[in-house]
């Protein structure tokens, strides 16, 4: 059942360099901002550790992904701990060899991973090659308690298949997070 408290959503926009290390930095002080102004979950954008790589089928690019539980999301969760937030976090998941996801982390403001959606619409267009990266979720739409409300997560181009949206609010969210990389570009 959805929750009658109100809360403050944080929503992260940030440009992404090649440095995962310098990306994750910058989202870190995005997110102390974020809760400094009186966000209580903070949503990150999709695959925010580095740039959008999936305009080209690059093999090399794999070594970007990670697990989960990982270094990004003991990282997060520490940074949630000590804010007392709830972190959204997309992620390249490396899940086990050969299987890897565009992957939702929800942390809670305990530090802990209260959650995980795995992106099920995974497109394959001129310049979006993610069949080549991601395989489909198989965690269904479900919806997350945080301390502060029930969210539920989808991931960029989820957001063109309104099952996806039902089906979690069916599950209770309070509101919906989507986490996305697309941009515009003036050509």
């Amino acid at each position: 059942m959805p929750s009658a408290e109100k809360f403050r959503i944080g929503l992260v926009q940030m440009a992404c360099g090649l440095d995962p290390n310098e990306n994750f930095a910058k989202a870190e002080w995005k997110v102390r901002e974020a809760a400094g102004k009186g966000a209580q979950i903070i949503c990150l954008p999709e695959l925010f550790r580095s740039q959008y790589f999936c305009r080209e089928e690059n093999p090399e690019l794999f070594a970007l992904a990670e697990p989960i539980p990982g270094p990004s999301t003991e990282a997060l969760g520490r940074l949630a701990r000590e804010l007392r937030v709830v972190i959204v976090a997309s992620l390249f998941e490396k899940r086990a060899p050969g299987l890897y996801h565009n992957t939702a982390a929800i942390i809670g403001s305990h530090g802990n991973i209260d959650g995980l959606y795995r992106k099920m619409h995974v497109p394959d267009d001129p310049l979006y090659f993610e069949k080549y990266y991601f395989a489909p979720g198989d965690l269904g739409f479900p919806s997350f308690d945080t301390r502060f409300g029930r969210v539920g997560v989808l991931v960029c181009w989820d957001q063109w298949y309104p099952e996806a949206a039902r089906i979690s609010t069916l599950e209770g969210a309070d509101v919906l997070l989507y986490p996305t990389a697309i941009g515009w570009h003036p050509s």
